[in-house]
């Protein structure tokens, strides 16, 4: 490597950065500058690494460039103009939204008109009416070569086939809009994704028993952002400065859970219905805290129009915050989930798919099919990918015969059991690759492969809501006025 003081780096610069990977090997990845700064006569560099995720950014002192290959910012051409108005800067590749809903490379099923099946066999399959329906049974035997100890046959509607979507890519799956929509108490809003918000401000983050690394900005007031670590109350989420000061707020904290009503016990695990109105301090803190750890969205501070469902873990000191979703007190869009977070110390172990399943739980009662607001976080979308397949599944294995009649379910019956929105359904059997086309007909097909991992993962599943343990009364917004 070159002698550092012989050249300036400056923002922009992209140059190889060393870092310890999972296997704590040296590697060079290519790295961004997002900013200099000097500390005790040092100079320190927050540096993006280029196709990693950013959470894994960093700063890094000038030994661990490779200044043989620094790269400088190339000037930026002149916006184009449109109609004699300047157009908007171009954005950077990570910063471009995506405009298009078929996946890259792929287009969605062309419709077609499935006629009825025609064979010998036909006993084997049952159609009943036009609409997608699925028909159970036990069937051992070979499917285009692969063992299967059950089958599934499905008609689709002409209607129904053009919203099967590819869910090869991971974008696919994400419904991005065209535009951003300035509606949920977390919002994906690329405009302000600037040098500022994309470098981390938080250090450390004292949580009760729990100390936190953020992954991401979170605009809390800057005088706070130079601390070593932020304290945060685990009860009412404010922060504070200094240790002395988080221990002279518990003396006059009177706060042992969330504010709100507790709406869910089972054991340990409660979940408390706060109104982003009647609590709007904690409302905003409580995004503040998620805002540290979800990269996607960017923080609303009218909270006035969600309701807040935080889940706890109780010991004898009180409510401990394990994670929270919001939803809107009323979406057009059947958004049951606005956003939905599990702190890291609680990742890992069940409880994203139980704040999942509450979600779902809470649009049974409401007598609605609810979907989670687009785009999800990376986590977030394997967490409801996770939870789709298995509440499914599930259903289709659980399927027995009738009066000695082959057992027979539709993709609206699906969903109005789960509470799964019909287009999560359709997309989820195609993720999982269940929709196969056979002498002229779409059936599903379980592998015996599927079956098992299904059935090894529900082993695994220890964590579930209880309907019985829930105490729920939905409110009709639309006739309450202002909130």
């Amino acid at each position: 490597m070159a002698d550092n003081s012989s050249v300036e780096i400056v923002e922009g610069c992209r140059l190889p950065v060393l870092r310890k990977n999972q296997e704590h090997e040296d590697e060079w990845p290519l790295a961004e500058i997002l900013s200099v700064k000097e500390v005790s006569s040092r100079k320190l560099f927050y540096v993006h690494y280029i196709d990693f995720n950013k959470r894994l950014d960093e700063w890094v002192t000038a030994d661990r460039l490779d200044m043989k290959k620094l790269q400088f910012p190339k000037k930026e051409a002149k916006t184009p103009t449109k109609n004699g108005l300047p157009g908007s800067r171009p954005s950077s590749p990570e910063r471009e939204v995506v405009t298009t809903a078929p996946s890259r490379g792929k287009t969605l099923p062309t419709p077609v008109q499935v006629d009825f099946f025609n064979s010998k066999n036909d006993e084997r399959l049952l159609w009943v009416t036009t609409d997608f329906v699925i028909v159970c049974q036990r069937f051992v035997g070979s499917f285009h070569g692969k063992s299967v100890n059950r089958q599934v046959a499905a008609k689709v509607h002409e209607s129904n086939v053009g919203i099967v979507h590819n869910q090869d890519s991971q974008d696919s799956s994400d419904g991005i809009p065209t535009a951003p929509r300035m509606t949920g108490s977390l919002v994906s809003d690329r405009s302000h994704d600037d040098i500022i918000t994309r470098m981390k401000n938080i250090e450390c983050i004292e949580l009760g028993r729990h100390r936190l690394k953020p992954w991401y900005f979170s605009p809390y007031p800057q005088e706070l952002t130079s601390l070593p670590i932020l304290y945060l109350c685990e009860f009412c989420l404010k922060y504070l400065k200094s240790l002395k000061c988080l221990q002279r707020h518990l003396t006059k904290c009177n706060l042992r859970h969330p504010p709100g009503n507790e709406i869910y016990r089972k054991g340990t695990i409660s979940f408390f219905e706060i109104d982003g109105r009647k609590n709007k301090s904690y409302s905003q803190n409580l995004c503040l805290l998620a805002k540290c750890f979800l990269d996607h969205k960017t923080l609303y501070y009218d909270t006035d129009p969600f309701l807040f469902y935080v889940m706890t873990e109780y010991d004898s000191k009180g409510f401990h915050i394990v994670g929270y979703f919001s939803k809107e007190k009323e979406s057009t869009e059947d958004y049951n989930v606005a956003c939905i977070l599990t702190l890291p110390p609680y990742q890992r172990r069940g409880y994203g798919k139980l704040l999942i399943e509450f979600s779902y739980e809470l649009s049974k009662v409401e007598g609605k099919t609810g979907t989670p607001e687009k785009p999800l976080s990376d986590l977030g979308l394997l967490s409801y990918r996770s939870y789709w397949s298995q509440t499914i599944l599930e259903i289709l294995m659980d399927l027995k015969p009738d009066n000695g009649e082959r057992p027979q379910i539709t993709i609206n019956e699906i969903s109005e059991i789960t509470s799964v929105k019909k287009e999560d359904v359709i997309s989820t059997l195609q993720y999982l690759n269940l929709i196969n086309y056979y002498k002229g007909q779409y059936i599903l097909t379980l592998s015996e492969e599927i079956v098992d991992g299904h059935e090894r993962a529900m082993q695994k599943r220890h964590l579930r809501i209880d309907p019985k343990c829930l105490h729920f009364t939905p409110k009709d917004w639309s006739k309450r006025g202002k909130w």
